[in-house]
């Protein structure tokens, strides 16, 4: 036990300037890390650049490999050319493997610097609609009304269409109806926007009040729609239901239709 003590001890002695060094630079390193990224997520939500954590994870990997390259040739003898030339010559291989994340970090790019979509944005890609929350290296994740995290690869969303919404249009919900009484058109709209304003009033949007439009006739009578606006956090499903109940309950002189189908509700 004493001989291995000896050469711990040795070895350390030998060791200490190599060990010294890389403590040193592991301490700067991570230092620098935990400071330049809160800075640079300051500066980009203060400024009119799109704030996504791709810009501050490429800052963080360029503190670290320049941390790892202060390291290599006097600490573990690694000449950083010599590794630099070794991964060229497997950079094709790497590349083809990689081919689907390098696709998707490049999308990501393009989709941050062309200011396509930042985070905060209402959208609505693939028939997936809600907030975007962040864009990463490989990924960009939706939030949708109902708390859902949709995460679509970035590549997708360079050939997939995609539609920037308004709070108004993307919380817009559209309930059919046959008004079967006979009268004035306006007398009409005022009495259906009467009741859905009144049950539709905690979970709509502020501002945006429901509206009636004529859209013909049929054989029972005045054909129309109501288009109802839900707030943030509700979803259009719910604040229909509740228009739909609204204008059900005066018996029979409405005939509420959803989705093709018709009927009292």
């Amino acid at each position: 036990m004493t001989e291995y003590a000896e050469d711990i001890a040795r070895w350390f002695q030998v060791n200490a300037g190599k060990l010294i060094w890389l403590t040193i630079v592991l301490a700067i390193v991570f230092v620098a890390d935990r400071v330049i990224s809160r800075v640079l997520r300051k500066i980009l939500d203060n400024s009119q650049i799109p704030s996504a954590s791709i810009f501050v994870n490429l800052t963080r990997v360029t503190i670290w490999v320049t941390g790892a390259a202060m390291v290599l040739q006097p600490v573990f003898g690694i000449n950083p050319t010599t590794l630099i030339t070794a991964l060229g010559v497997g950079g094709v291989a790497i590349s083809l493997g990689l081919k689907d994340t390098i696709a998707n970090i490049i999308g990501g790019f393009g989709l941050m610097l062309g200011r396509v979509i930042q985070p905060g944005d209402l959208v609505t890609i693939q028939g997936v609609t809600g907030t975007v929350h962040d864009i990463t290296w490989r990924q960009t994740v939706v939030r949708t009304r109902s708390g859902d995290m949709m995460v679509i690869p970035n590549s997708v969303l360079n050939t997939a269409a995609l539609t920037k919404l308004t709070p108004v249009s993307e919380g817009m919900a559209t309930l059919e109806f046959t008004a079967k009484t006979s009268g004035d058109p306006s007398a009409i709209s005022q009495d259906i926007l009467d009741r859905v304003t009144k049950a539709t009033a905690d979970v709509a949007l502020e501002g945006q009040p429901p509206l009636v439009k004529f859209t013909g006739f049929s054989p029972y009578g005045m054909t129309g729609q109501v288009l109802v606006f839900a707030r943030e956090g509700v979803l259009p499903s719910t604040i229909k239901d509740m228009a739909a109940r609204a204008i059900a309950g005066s018996g029979t002189e409405y005939l509420v239709e959803d989705g093709g189908s018709s009927g009292n509700l």
